[in-house]
């Protein structure tokens, strides 16, 4: 019997299974996907931003390495469209280090599952099939298609859709932005400096995020490109030679000539948050619990927060002696987390809103808006601490300390 069972073996539930392990907790992860498969470009060319707090937390459980094989985000520029009013972090300011870095999907997948491939402490099933699921008085029992498994408690980090998180009956509040993110990787003629850049324009956000240079010295950006859904479709039948010229006409040209590097995915938004992370045995994580705008690119990172907070209350309630799957820990996990989760959630819908209004007068008023806040220390200070995943109450992993 394991301490507990993850279902997800993506980032979030790799990353729990592995701050666990790095505290002496065992788990099982289970995944119904081949996640060998999950280290090629090929399945998931996108590129992730870890925020500086999660950072750390990745050097504390041994991933570390993931992040050297990343591109350091020294500065963040924020802009209502093209204009030189502008929000501007830069971490040479808090002298805390970069902000964040930007890692390659594949990169990230294939550093966590050496990590959990090479962890005595999980067992890892994937592909495997859930054929059922039991979570009785004292125990958990996953039925899969290759055996059962028991635990003291299951953690559902099995997406957006997540089939356990029905399963419990718990509900969710969810609309569907009117809105596809496209994204991909381009190649440019000038450096971007380490800098992240957000262009918002009332059809949604241009984000352009920076990459290590390429293998034959080329400098490289992701993009991530929301635009009407209605639109969606028009922009995606583009040849790569006209995406790219249509891409940096809407940065302004200041990269230089473009070209596609990447195939082109889109994905539609939408933003949902359960009613509750906890039930009989039973605790949310990542997506399963909450999905958000892409603004700021803190959907990940936000999913690895939950994870942090977990990880913490399971190894201080297994050091007291409880029952991790009591209803006294579990509420602990669900406290910590509710505010973090509904502020962001409401932040980040607030801004898609606050900056799809159209219009020369409400340009004007974001462009100032923008400009204030570059000009005062305290409240540039807080909006950096939040992009940096550093506001507010934070678990041990995320100040890079052993819990």
């Amino acid at each position: 019997m394991r301490d507990t069972i993850i279902v997800g073996g993506g980032l979030v539930g790799a990353t729990l299974a592995l701050a666990l392990a790095a505290h002496g907790l065992s788990s099982t992860v289970i995944d119904r996907a081949d996640l060998g498969a999950t280290r090629t470009v090929g399945f998931d060319g996108r590129v992730s931003a870890i925020a500086s707090a999660s950072a750390r937390m990745f050097r504390v459980i041994g991933l570390g390495r993931v992040l050297d094989n990343g591109c350091a985000i020294g500065e963040i520029r924020v802009t209502d469209g093209l204009s030189q009013l502008h929000l501007h972090f830069d971490a040479r300011e808090a002298d805390k280090g970069p902000l964040g870095w930007m890692v390659e999907n594949h990169v990230l997948r294939a550093g966590v599952l050496d990590a959990i491939e090479a962890q005595p402490l999980i067992r890892l099933l994937a592909p495997a099939t859930i054929e059922s699921v039991e979570r009785a008085e004292a125990v958990v029992r996953v039925a899969t298609s290759t055996g059962e498994v028991r635990g003291s408690l299951v953690i559902a980090a099995d997406g957006k859709d997540s089939p356990l998180r029905r399963a419990a009956g718990i509900g969710q509040a969810r609309w569907d932005y009117p809105a596809t993110a496209i994204v991909t990787t381009i190649g440019h003629a000038e450096p971007h400096g380490n800098i992240a850049f957000e262009l918002f324009f009332p059809t949604g956000p241009f984000a352009i995020l920076p990459m290590l240079d390429g293998t034959d010295g080329g400098h490289r950006s992701a993009i991530v490109w929301t635009v009407p859904t209605r639109d969606a479709q028009g922009w995606l039948a583009l040849t790569p030679a006209a995406l790219a010229r249509a891409m940096a006409a809407q940065m302004g040209g200041f990269l230089g000539a473009l070209e596609i590097l990447t195939p082109v995915s889109s994905y539609p938004l939408r933003l949902q948050h359960a009613e509750r992370l906890i039930a009989h045995r039973l605790a949310l994580a990542g997506d399963a619990g909450h999905a958000i705008h892409p603004i700021a690119g803190q959907g990940l990172n936000l999913g690895l927060r939950d994870t942090a907070a977990l990880a913490q209350v399971l190894v201080e309630g297994a050091r007291l002696g409880l029952d991790l799957g009591s209803p006294e820990v579990l509420a602990k996990y669900q406290r910590w987390r509710r505010l973090d989760v509904g502020a962001i959630a409401v932040a980040t819908d607030g801004l898609s809103r606050l900056f799809g209004v159209p219009g020369r007068g409400a340009a004007a008023v974001r462009r100032l808006g923008l400009a204030a806040v570059d000009r005062w220390p305290g409240l540039k200070r807080a909006f950096m601490d939040e992009a940096r995943g550093e506001a507010g109450a934070l678990p041990a992993l995320l100040r890079g300390e052993v819990i």
